[in-house]
């Protein structure tokens, strides 16, 4: 059975609102800042955000993996990041990566990065960010890497 989720974060919620921030602040900061489509295959749960991971979604982003992160170190599962759909990547961004990846090695995890478009491939290329998170070329041949029964999973759900 394959469960899917879809979380909106905004920045006050990543970061909490703050008492002197004026309507016209408080509604900028309301609108969600990363969208991220959450599914379960098996032992495996597969994050999409959408778009563009920079200083403004990165806090986010990472109020939204930490469940995820946590999610998938109880259940001694492992987390997918499907990037199919970002267009790029700042160095704030690999910071939230960086830390996932550290939580998720000290726990014995698999953590792995999926489907780059060629922008954020380069950057993963250039800061050498291939060599901190697995990168797979397709979301199918990550779903390999975790395990027999997420493959199985994704694929008895039309994927692949």
């Amino acid at each position: 059975m394959i469960a899917r989720q879809a979380l909106a974060v905004s920045a006050t919620a990543a970061l909490g609102a703050h008492p002197y921030t004026d309507f016209f602040h408080l509604t900028q900061l309301e609108r969600p800042l990363v969208q991220i489509d959450v599914r379960q295959f098996a032992d495996t749960t597969v994050a999409a955000p959408g778009e563009r991971i920079d200083h403004r979604s990165a806090p986010a982003l990472e109020a939204a993996l930490l469940p995820l992160v946590h999610q998938a170190i109880a259940a001694k599962g492992a987390l997918v990041l499907d990037f199919s759909a970002v267009a790029y990547i700042s160095s704030v961004g690999l910071r939230v990566l960086m830390i996932a990846a550290q939580q998720m090695r000290q726990a014995q995890v698999p953590l792995l990065v999926a489907d780059l478009q060629s922008v954020v491939a380069e950057i993963f290329t250039i800061s050498r960010f291939d060599k901190v998170i697995p990168v797979c070329a397709t979301l199918e041949e990550a779903l390999a890497k975790t395990s027999p029964a997420a493959l199985a999973a994704f694929r008895s759900a039309g994927g692949g």
